[in-house]
């Protein structure tokens, strides 16, 4: 059976104005992404795989094209909506972490809940369990400066998790860690596709692509191939 339709993009471009120069950071790009699906948008700098993580996330608009977030047309949508899709529906995992220095992991992981309504004892209840779910149970009390990079990048991935959302989206997320350690995070990915989780993997690295079950590659602003990957193993 078919998986439904999560992301839509049909004929998306993206022109930066460079002076009296056009640039086209996207052109005419058109895509779709279901429900659970494990996908690598791989591509060189200048690609404009960074844009278009940017537009499907949320974060930018296109200058032209229609996309289509669960059915519903981007476009239209307040400044509230587009916040409420970022927090809600869709988790974020960046190369640097982005964490709270002074704050421990479970306050970390709360973050995305503080403005939910929810209770100050649910949202520790629900950060603490995203963490054990990540293999973080013992280290809820320490902060960022007392993790590895892997642990740090576990605390990133519980934090894009807690909300429950539709789309995990991972810009270069093995990007500032050591191979062992990235392969640890890689499988941590396979585990959370496993349990049904969407997710869109960025990199510039064949290596981190290899681990996604369909693989785009992107150039010049154009999707250049759009494959299963038939060297994909569930782990």
């Amino acid at each position: 059976m078919e998986s439904k339709t999560v992301i839509d993009i049909e004929n998306i471009s993206k022109i930066y104005e460079m002076g009296t120069q056009q640039v086209f950071a996207l052109r005419d790009v058109s895509l779709k992404i279901g429900e659970n699906e494990y996908v690598a948008l791989m591509g060189p700098s200048g690609s404009g795989k960074s844009t278009l993580m940017n537009i499907l996330g949320c974060l930018d608009t296109p200058t032209d094209g229609k996309y289509l977030f669960k059915d519903e047309n981007v476009k239209e949508m307040t400044d509230n909506d587009l916040a409420e899709i970022r927090n809600r529906e869709i988790g974020f995992v960046f190369q640097t972490f982005n964490l709270l220095p002074r704050a421990n992991a479970v306050k970390n992981v709360e973050l995305p809940l503080v403005y939910s309504g929810m209770s100050p004892s649910k949202r520790e209840e629900l950060a603490e369990q995203t963490l054990i779910n990540v293999g973080l149970g013992d280290r809820m009390d320490h902060k960022p400066n007392e993790l590895s990079g892997g642990q740090r990048q576990r605390v990133a991935i519980a934090r894009a998790l807690v909300t429950n959302p539709a789309i995990i989206l991972a810009d270069e997320p093995t990007g500032n860690l050591d191979t062992k350690t990235g392969d640890e995070i890689m499988i941590l990915f396979n585990k959370l596709w496993q349990n049904g989780n969407t997710i869109i993997l960025v990199t510039h690295e064949e290596e981190v692509a290899m681990h996604a079950k369909r693989i785009i590659r992107m150039r010049d602003g154009l999707i250049e191939s759009d494959t299963e990957n038939p060297h994909f193993k569930v782990k």
